[in-house]
């Protein structure tokens, strides 16, 4: 596999840092098909993802993912533990490559509490929950529980060493020093008062931090009035750390079991639809919708095309909270009802937690919005200069970029992708099969044929060159004879006035000194750091990307299919049982007929057919 230049993914990030917020969160680094390369927390997303920035000082595995990175997304929290919570949630669900995730999904680890000890201990467990104990859970990594128990020690300074270690201290260890232990293990707190953390640490995990809160502050003040300044001051620096981990509310909101939060936010003709999927009281991740319609149309209107046609492919919850009235709400909730064969409930809440879960999803729907305007604006910038860079009649709507994959001329692909005002066009790339006849290998016969059916079709279909189907630049990946191939190809089909640009790589195929082919100009390449630049390499290895993933899935697929398949009467369990006994089709094929007689499920026919088929008009000995 090719490694794509690390530059591509931080002139992105670089770009989304003009509007990233100083605030704590998670941040998704996601690749070109949308999926998720990395989740990660953080106290200030604005400093964390400006670390990627520095390619030189990332190790390799973060070059590779920084060097993928096609897009990201982000959530706001209240806190840093709350990123915590989210960032686990959202590792568990969508498993990222680059991220540290279990490997075995038959065994998550939990958070332990012992209770078959005087002195419970406080753990990270995995696999059967046979001791007896209680456990909170699952944590989709290991990293994200040992976190969590930190935590948790500093607050409620739980033991976690192990029993045999307990039975066997003579002095307190290091953790006693830091305050995350208590120290029971040499006798430094009662097992009453041990019995209290233990409760306060139960309470906690079950959601009941505002109680656990109130009886410390109680504690400290009745400390202080008794001049105990430094147990004062010590349950002062518990508060504190309670108050750090908590605020999970929000992210896991307890009190709603299973509900989507829809939330739609608006801006300068624009909106965002924010949905958070929550099921069993956790938070199942969110993602952003951005529909298109006109500037006039009006919010309730929007929000309501979107619940039915987002419900369209997919069974609705019992609630949905929105942050404002729909549409036709009555009739929507009654045909969503129908579809789920049981009551769904539209809410709009004023107070409590589910209007805070709702006023949080608005607040992402309004930050999302603002930095897709931001990124627009920008995708504008690069189209204008690219226009005026390549003396383009006007600003482009539509880019088409063209590439081949193969290996010696075998499996040969060919893609087109596309590109305009917001970004990728997903739904209009397309793939095509090179049929030949052509010399293996022979790049230019590959793009001839490419072009030919691409714009053969398009004249059929859309003959109006004012159609938005029809580019208004097409890049060719490669140098003056792909340029050339491609010119003679229009040329015949009588299209003149189209722009063309070959990309040909650099010396060594080095990023950044691509040199620019167009007809009836001289070649020509842009500064090392022009955006538009980066934004035409994005364009290319956006098609290279695309044209190997075809590549490579039609190689497979001709992988799993043999000369068998072509034998009449041949089916899947005689093929499996032929592939079983010989090993292979070529086996097969230099099998004689009693060696085929001999196949468990193959008959003398059967055996006859197979013989004459890789032996024409050749009559095998017969069997004594």
């Amino acid at each position: 596999m090719i490694a794509e230049p690390a530059s591509h993914g931080v002139a992105l990030i670089e770009t989304a840092l003009l509007t990233l917020p100083d605030n704590p969160g998670v941040y998704r680094m996601l690749d070109g098909k949308g999926d998720a390369l990395y989740v990660g927390k953080a106290r200030s997303l604005k400093k964390r993802v400006a670390s990627y920035t520095q390619i030189a000082r990332l190790p390799e595995r973060l070059r590779r993912m920084v060097s993928e990175t096609r897009s990201f997304e982000i959530i706001t929290t209240h806190t840093e533990a709350e990123a915590l919570l989210l960032e686990a949630n959202l590792i568990k669900k969508l498993k990222p490559r680059f991220n540290i995730v279990l490997r075995d999904d038959k065994s998550y680890p939990w958070v332990m509490l012992t209770e078959d000890h005087d002195f419970p201990q406080i753990t990270k467990h995995r696999g059967a929950q046979t001791r007896k104990a209680s456990y909170w859970g699952p944590f989709a990594s290991a990293w994200a529980v040992n976190q969590t128990v930190q935590a948790l020690q500093r607050v409620f300074l739980l033991r976690s060493c192990a029993d045999t270690v307990f039975a066997n201290r003579s002095r307190p260890c290091l953790l006693y020093q830091i305050r995350r232990c208590s120290a029971p293990c040499v006798g430094r707190i009662s097992q009453t008062d041990y019995n209290e953390l233990v409760s306060q640490a139960k309470a906690f995990l079950t959601g009941k931090s505002g109680t656990v809160q109130r009886q410390l502050a109680a504690e400290m003040e009745q400390a202080a009035q008794d001049l105990a300044f430094e147990r004062a001051a010590f349950l002062r620096d518990r508060i504190r750390g309670l108050t750090h981990i908590q605020g999970n509310a929000v992210i896991n909101p307890e009190s709603i079991g299973d509900a989507d939060v829809i939330a739609l936010h608006q801006e300068a003709g624009q909106s965002c639809v924010q949905v958070f999927f929550i099921r069993g009281g956790r938070n199942n991740g969110n993602r952003s919708f951005f529909p298109s319609h006109a500037k006039t149309d009006d919010a309730a209107e929007i929000l309501a095309a979107f619940v039915v046609q987002f419900y369209d492919d997919k069974p609705p919850p019992r609630t949905i909270l929105l942050n404002q009235n729909l549409a036709e709400q009555s009739l929507i909730a009654e045909a969503l009802s129908l579809k789920s064969g049981r009551r769904t409930e539209l809410l709009i809440p004023q107070r409590g937690e589910k209007h805070d879960v709702v006023q949080h999803a608005a607040t992402n729907a309004r930050e999302a919005l603002e930095r897709k305007l931001a990124e627009t604006a920008g995708q504008a910038k690069l189209l204008a200069a690219t226009a005026e860079i390549f003396a383009l009649p006007e600003t482009p709507k539509r880019i088409e970029t063209y590439d081949n994959s193969h290996i010696m001329g075998t499996n040969a692909y060919g893609v087109m992708v596309v590109a305009g005002p917001d970004g990728p066009l997903k739904s209009a790339y397309r793939k095509f099969a090179i049929k030949g006849p052509l010399t293996p290998g022979d790049d230019f016969a590959m793009m001839r044929e490419v072009l030919t059916r691409r714009f053969a079709r398009a004249q059929s279909e859309h003959p109006d060159r004012d159609d938005p189907h029809w580019p208004d630049l097409v890049l060719i990946d490669g140098g003056a004879g792909q340029l050339s191939a491609a010119q003679t190809v229009l040329e015949e089909l009588g299209i003149t006035d189209l722009p063309l640009v070959a990309i040909a790589k650099g010396p060594d195929r080095d990023a950044g000194r691509e040199w620019f082919h167009m007809p009836g100009r001289a070649p020509f390449q842009l500064p090392p750091r022009d955006p538009v630049l980066y934004f035409l390499q994005r364009l290319r290895d956006e098609a290279h990307r695309f044209a190997i993933t075809t590549h490579r899935a039609g190689r497979s697929k001709k992988l799993v299919t043999s000369e068998l398949d072509e034998i009449p009467g041949i089916g899947a369990a005689r093929k499996r049982a032929l592939l079983l006994h010989f090993g292979s089709a070529r086996g097969v094929k230099q099998a004689g007929l009693r060696d085929l007689q001999a196949v468990k499920g193959i008959n003398t026919d059967s055996a006859q057919k197979i013989y004459e088929f890789f032996h024409p008009g050749h009559r095998p000995a017969q069997n004594p």
